[in-house]
């Protein structure tokens, strides 16, 4: 517990006036120094009984980057008390400004004025920056008296984490498109069950040619075998590794590819330096992906591992490529326009549930579809 400012001026006053009343007598300073020193008095009497205040944090629901989020602590105090109450914010997040007066942004960090009386509430917001699991506090609470002449810190230890997703990309998967032959094989696609032909497109499989159509026209162009679906459900693992620094183009690349096979029916798994994930299916599974991919760290894999992959995703310092059947394959090449960024809603491959209880149509708070 410690004078402020303004209790040290008060106090320089109370002492002040106490030397001219003992010089010229105390009848004209009683007016001033009474009242002064019995708030005085009183101030340090209310902090020095104030108990240390409970604070109680909520979960933040993870989302992408460029989402934004409300964050709200729960505060129990035991009297009425002037406070200042700051919360510690790490990396990769950043704090929003806000209209309320009380509010302000000091070194990075959330600042709020506000008086506790029992159980009170205060929050700001933010937007997720960058992937990873990010941490949210300590806060600290500084209490003073109702006239702000004595105060007192009080350090929570409490914290809480922001996971933040990779950013995701929409794969090519049209005919044609490099990855769309082994997606189908991985999907389920029996290949000998025929549907029908069609003709070949740049990036179409080889051992998908139907040669004997080619023979008969050799002066037509090439057509390629379309199978037919099967009703048993493909599984794909998708192994992946980098070198220290690339951890984040590697993790946008296999959150990208494993929600395009999802999207294909293919129950995906991953293996990863730092984790692994069994293969599965379902809108929970794919948040479980995204949630290994947000962790992801770098590291190469044993042997092993990759060879038992059904995709290897492999970034270094000359780019980020999609081994798939043997054919590797630029990043890049498969997402094409970068500026192509898959929206919040669609992320998980879940119907656009934003906007539906907001009249403006924003995005909803969560960032992901519930």
């Amino acid at each position: 517990m410690r004078l402020t400012l303004r209790g040290w001026t008060a106090l320089f006053v109370v002492v002040v006036s106490l030397a001219m009343g003992w010089e010229f007598g105390p009848r004209a300073l009683n007016a001033v120094v009474v009242p002064l020193a019995v708030v005085l008095l009183a101030g340090v009497v209310a902090v020095g009984r104030a108990d240390r205040p409970e604070i109680r944090r909520a979960p933040v629901p993870e989302g992408f980057p460029g989402d934004r989020r409300t964050i709200e602590l729960a505060i129990e105090s035991s009297a009425t008390v002037s406070a200042t109450v700051r919360d510690d914010v790490g990396d990769g997040i950043a704090v929003l400004e806000s209209d309320d007066e009380t509010a302000a942004i000091e070194d990075g960090a959330p600042v709020v004025e506000t008086t506790l009386a029992g159980d009170d509430r205060v929050g700001y917001e933010i937007r997720l920056e960058e992937r990873g699991e990010h941490r949210l506090g300590p806060a600290t609470i500084t209490v003073s008296d109702l006239f702000g002449l004595v105060r007192r810190r009080f350090a929570d230890e409490g914290t809480t984490t922001a996971l933040v997703y990779p950013r995701v990309y929409e794969v090519r998967s049209g005919p044609g498109s490099e990855v769309r032959a082994v997606t189908d094989a991985l999907a389920g696609q029996d290949r000998d069950a025929f549907d029908h032909l069609r003709e070949y497109q740049r990036g179409d499989s080889l051992r998908d040619v139907h040669w004997k159509s080619a023979a008969k026209r050799p002066d037509a162009d090439l057509v390629v075998t379309e199978y037919a679906d099967t009703e048993e459900t493909g599984t794909a693992t998708i192994a992946a590794e980098c070198v220290s620094g690339r951890d984040d183009e590697l993790a946008t690349a296999v959150a990208s590819v494993a929600r395009h096979l999802l999207e294909a029916d293919v129950d995906v798994g991953l293996a990863l330096p730092n984790a692994d994930c069994e293969p599965g299916s379902g809108h929970d599974h794919a948040r479980r992906l995204l949630a290994a991919a947000a962790r992801l760290e770098a590291g190469e894999l044993e042997a092993g591992r990759r060879e038992e992959a059904d995709v290897v995703i492999r970034s270094d310092a000359d780019g980020t490529r999609v081994v798939i059947d043997d054919r590797s394959i630029p990043f890049e090449r498969l997402v094409g326009d970068r500026d192509r960024e898959r929206t919040s809603h669609d992320r998980l491959g879940a119907p656009d549930l934003r906007g539906r209880d907001r009249p403006d149509g924003g995005p909803d708070e969560s960032g992901v579809p519930t």
